[in-house]
Order: structure tokens, then sequence, then C-alpha cells
């Protein structure tokens, strides 16, 4: 039996068989004529029976931390193609930054109809740690190297490592426009690998250039201006983001510096502007779509198979650099 059956038979439309099962707007009258063919017939949707059938809704919750991030849509580009050709659909919350939404999130969607969250991670807050540790249902992170969760990251250390050696291999005077450490990957990660590579050419970490940003282009404009006119020998700069380096361009144009020939700018994130910036910016390439579909490949085993969704995975990914004309 069919919706439009049901509809038939209570002499309404399928609209209104549909808002009947989902909860919407409907008069009581028709409420009433739908109800009685339902428990005549025992009629279940096809979504329900299924869930009734395997136990499995089919639906999987995704927290996000910024709709408008090239990073989170590439890697939400990955994570939906994995899911949807295995019969899943993802429902996307998203936090705006908002720390405590997060946990807010975790909290409805296990309560929900899911059968396993991604998290798109920035900051592990010891109350998010415990909602994570608590949660009922299988949970990967994405971008963060969580200890003691599931997860799929990127070689963020590594990868400003080599970047950095890049712009050092050419420079005397170095400086770095980081983002907030709170942020173990962005923050953290990324600062220890410019860190190696400045101890490896005989710099002094401990006192060089260094401030934080946004990751914002504006941002990076407002800081690099600031950092150029206490350092006017800087010659170059190691942004931990595209957008962060696109502003810092801006700065260095402003200052009188030319790119490549007084100054050395690189980035992270291979985002579409690189490529049409003047120069074109140098840069380390994460593999955001493969961590997408890494991420959904991941979760979807523990969903299948409970010994799975009891032991910790974490996947490491690679990195590119991208070198343009901006070094």
């Amino acid at each position: 039996m069919t919706i439009k059956e049901v509809a038939e038979q209570a002499g309404v439309s399928t609209t209104a068989v549909s808002r009947y099962f989902n909860g919407g707007s409907l008069s009581e009258e028709k409420r009433k004529k739908i109800k009685k063919v339902v428990e005549k017939t025992s009629f279940v949707p096809n979504a329900l029976a299924k869930t009734m059938r395997t136990g499995k809704s089919g639906n999987i919750g995704v927290i996000i931390p910024d709709i408008s991030s090239h990073s989170m849509s590439r890697i939400l580009t990955g994570l939906v193609s994995k899911l949807e050709v295995n019969n899943y659909s993802a429902l996307i919350g998203c936090t705006f930054g908002e720390k405590e939404r997060e946990v807010q999130y975790i909290e409805s969607m296990q309560k929900g109809s899911l059968d396993g969250i991604i998290l798109m991670g920035t900051v592990l807050t010891p109350h998010l740690k415990d909602t994570i540790n608590e949660c009922k249902v299988p949970l990967v992170v994405t971008g963060q190297n969580f200890k003691g969760v599931s997860c799929v990251y990127h070689d963020d250390e590594n990868a400003l490592h080599d970047l950095a050696s890049l712009v050092l291999k050419k420079r005397k005077h170095p400086a770095y426009i980081g983002v907030n450490e709170s942020d173990t990957a962005a923050g953290r990660s990324r600062k220890k690998g410019v860190e190696k590579a400045l101890a490896e050419f005989g710099f002094n970490v401990k006192d060089y250039p260094y401030d934080i940003a946004y990751f914002t282009a504006e941002s990076g404009y407002r800081v690099a201006m600031k950092l150029l006119a206490e350092h006017p020998e800087v010659d170059g700069i190691i942004c931990a983001s595209d957008h962060i380096a696109h502003g810092v361009m801006r700065a260095a144009r402003e200052s009188g510096k030319r790119i490549p020939k007084d100054i050395s700018i690189v980035g992270v994130g291979d985002s579409w502007a690189d490529m049409i910036s003047d120069p074109q910016l140098t840069t380390a390439e994460f593999y955001y779509e493969e961590c997408g579909k890494e991420a959904g490949n991941l979760l979807l085993e523990m969903i299948n198979d409970q010994e799975k969704a009891k032991h910790v995975k974490q996947i490491k990914l690679g990195y590119s650099i991208i070198e343009r004309g901006s070094v």
C-alpha cells in the first residue's frame, strides 16, 4: 500500500497524508479520516517501516561551524557523496562558531532518530569533550585530532613546516600570522610546524615577528599592516590560512612592498581565490573532499559494526605544497 492509496481511501490529498505522518497542520476532520484508514490497513510509511525493520533511520547529523567556509563546504561535498551512495541523508546544523551550540546539537541529535554524527571540530572545550564521551550514537570528528575520539584530520604541522621552509630558503626576516591556539589544528599544530622550520634554519623561535588573526582577509590585512609598521624589515610572511594571506598581500602592497620581489607570502587551503590573486598564491593544499569521504566511511563502519564502534580510529591525511608566484 502507498500514501496515494491511503489518500484515495480517506478522500484526501497525498499532501494531507504526508502532513498527518509528519505532524503538520491538518484539519481535525481530515486527521480522523486518515487515522481511520491507517488503523484499518496498518499502513506504515516506507521510511518509518525501514527504521522499524532495521533499527536505522538512514539519517546522519552533521555539525558545521561555518556554512560559508571553503574548506567546510568541500568536506561536506565529499561526505554527502559518500553517504548518498550508501542510502544515507545528511541533516546539517550550523553553530556559526558558537562553541556551546556544538554541545547543544550533539545532545539534541542523539535524542532524535539519527544513526550517527559528524562533527567538524574547532575547539575541544571540557564541556564538549564530556558530551562526546557520553554520546550514545557513533560520532566522528573531522579536521581535529582529538585524543580518544575517532577522527579524520590533516597533517597541519608538516604542511606548515614545508611551506615555511620554502620561504626561509629565500628570506632572512620571516614573520608568521597564525590563529588562536585554542584551535589545536589551525592554531597550535600549524605554529609548531612553522617554528620547527625556523629552528632548522637557525632562527630564534622565542623571538620572531608573530601575531594572530581571524580566518578572514580583513583581519589578515589589519594584522599585517600593524606587523609591517612595527617590523619594516620583514621580507617573508607565512599565514595560517589563504584568507589571511590575501589580506596580507594587500597590506604588503600598501606598505610599498612588491610580491615576490621584496616579500614572500604563503597561505594554507588552496582556495579558488589563490588562482586569481596577483601574483597567484603559493599554498598548502589539504584534501578536504577526501576528508569528508573518509569520515563518512568511518562513521558508516561504526554504525554497521558495533565492535568497530567501540574502538577509536584516527586517520591522518596528507597534503600538497602548490608553488605559484608569491614566493
